[in-house]
């Protein structure tokens, strides 16, 4: 049976969030927004702004998926609510049957995931990404479009790997890290803050 879906955000990735919803057959309800000036606003075909964020719970028939790139920010939300959490796969993204991805996750056209990879809550999974084999996303990770993770890499929670980055086989990145874009992985990362270049390194 399709499920009535609510999205959490009003902006460009919540259109897209909002195409996988309508291409998986469930029901798009509309969107949460707090910004006065899009209350009521149509973002994509018919469908609107028809309320705040702290109206979700209204919606008790309803699940939720926040639509907000900010890591930290849908953490926030999605532990100051009490609803039911919507994952959304795009039909044209290739997951492997051994992957576990959890609630709240999006998976967008054209990324792979490979086997035996754990996805966690409320993780963006862009564009046309790769993560390999044995991957372990922990929970409110990004991964931006055209970003490529080799085998058996882990990532910390709330880290970031920009469009374009590449991750090396075997690498662990901790948590709170933002890998650039373009930027090449090529040893473990373990202090948070922001890495650029070839090899990746950390700026001041």
């Amino acid at each position: 049976m399709p499920k009535n879906v609510i999205i959490i955000g009003a902006g460009g990735h919540a259109k897209v969030i909002a195409d996988i919803v309508l291409l998986s057959g469930d029901n798009l309800v509309g969107f949460l927004d707090d910004s006065k000036e899009k209350q009521d606003l149509t973002i994509l075909k018919d469908y609107k702004v028809i309320g705040k964020i702290s109206d979700a719970e209204k919606y008790q028939d309803s699940y939720f998926i926040i639509a907000i790139g900010d890591n930290t920010r849908r953490a926030e939300i999605s532990e100051s609510l009490k609803v039911k959490y919507y994952t959304a796969i795009h039909p044209k993204a290739i997951i492997a049957d051994t992957v576990k991805i959890s609630e709240g996750t999006v998976v967008m056209a054209g990324a792979v995931i490979n086997p035996s990879t754990k996805i966690g809550k409320h993780c963006i999974v862009n564009t046309s990404c790769s993560i390999d084999h044995d991957n372990t996303l922990e929970d409110y990770v990004h991964i931006s479009p055209g970003a490529h993770l080799a085998g058996t890499v882990y990532i910390g929670e709330y880290t970031w790997i920009c469009a374009g980055a590449t991750v090396s086989n075997n690498i662990s990145i901790s948590s709170d890290i933002i890998v650039g874009a373009g930027a090449t992985v090529l040893k473990n990362l373990s202090i948070a803050g922001t890495y650029v270049g070839t090899p990746a390194r950390r700026t001041e």
